[in-house]
């Protein structure tokens, strides 16, 4: 299986390094021409969107990679990847591929120093129940969801970005869309990339 991550900007390595432990070859997307080879499935990393965004557009692939996502190609969005699905923005006048039909709030925990750690069930994470660990490096908010027949939220936790208590919903899935506000790749749990690969 042959999986691109885009390697413009952010925290691809890691990705690539889970993809290829799980036996998945990996391509990195940095300019136009790297799209040519065809893949099975798309990562998007976090990292800062706004710049991601913007090279995606100066590097002529926005479009192409938006046609793929649009025609099924199969995706998972981390932190940064999930604000570049999303269709709206709360906070920011921009919006990206907007094939996710959710509304995301940027850094709506904070900057640095709202970065945090916590553990949830996952839906349709293969090999069982057990939680997950997530990690929260500035991460984004899902404030809501436009599509409720195809959008199912896959985690929630009980913080919401005001520090109340209350069900925030951190990942979904749409079809062949996964969108995360976390960062999978960060801990040593390869569940979500199998997800991922299973997707593929």
């Amino acid at each position: 299986m042959r999986i691109a991550v885009l390697a413009v900007q952010g925290a691809f390595i890691e990705h690539e390094h889970i993809l290829q432990r799980l036996g998945a070859e990996c391509v990195e997307l940095r300019k136009v021409s790297d799209l040519r080879g065809g893949f099975d499935g798309l990562i998007l990393p976090g990292g800062e969107s706004t710049v991601q965004g913007k090279l995606l557009r100066e590097l002529h692939m926005f479009d192409a990679l938006k046609e793929m996502i649009t025609s099924g190609t199969p995706v998972m969005g981390t932190c940064a990847g999930l604000i570049l699905l999303a269709e709206h923005l709360s906070n920011d006048t921009n919006a990206y591929f907007g094939t996710l039909p959710i509304t995301v709030q940027r850094n709506a925990y904070g900057r640095q120093l709202g970065s945090f750690s916590a553990s949830a069930y996952v839906q349709g994470l293969p090999e069982g129940g057990e939680e997950f660990p997530l990690e929260f490096i500035r991460a984004p908010y899902i404030s809501g969801i436009y599509d409720d027949e195809n959008v199912t939220p896959i985690v929630t936790i009980p913080k919401m970005p005001d520090g109340s208590e209350g069900q925030n919903v951190v990942g979904v899935r749409c079809q062949n869309q996964i969108g995360l506000a976390f960062h999978p790749e960060l801990t040593k749990d390869n569940r979500c990339h199998k997800m991922f690969l299973d997707l593929c």
